[in-house]
């Protein structure tokens, strides 16, 4: 599972920079700076979350197995893909319903915080 954590979260850290890219460079002339604003929060969450499930694989490493932390790092992914992609297809549709979504992104976010942090918490130890 670290592994899987690990890769998946420089994958999207990856994919949060070309995302901000193509914001700074496609979108600027082509949206309202306040709509833009709402792409960028995505990005930045995005990247942020990226770096949390990086850090969530690397701390799977270390302690022994658990449910928690593998939560932890699902939520995270769970909250990518809910709060920024809510925040993308916002910005890029119009369609203001789909912020409906963004809020349960950011339980997401919440409690896979809370997961990493109690998971670490109960470890019975670190690894040899």
């Amino acid at each position: 599972m670290p592994r899987v954590l690990i890769t998946a979260g420089a994958l999207s850290a990856a994919l949060s920079v070309a995302l901000g890219a193509f914001a700074a460079h496609a979108l600027k002339s082509h949206m309202p700076l306040e709509i833009l604003v709402v792409f960028q929060t995505g990005v930045q969450y995005q990247f942020y979350h990226s770096l949390g499930l990086i850090l969530v694989g690397i701390v799977a490493q270390h302690y022994q197995r658990s449910i928690l932390l593998s939560a932890a790092g699902l939520l995270m992914a769970v909250g990518i893909l809910l709060f920024s992609g809510s925040l993308y297809a916002l910005s890029t549709t119009g369609i203001r319903s789909l912020g409906i979504i963004t809020p349960i992104g950011g339980v997401a976010f919440i409690a896979a915080w809370l997961l990493l942090a109690f998971g670490v918490w109960r470890s019975h130890g670190v690894k040899p």
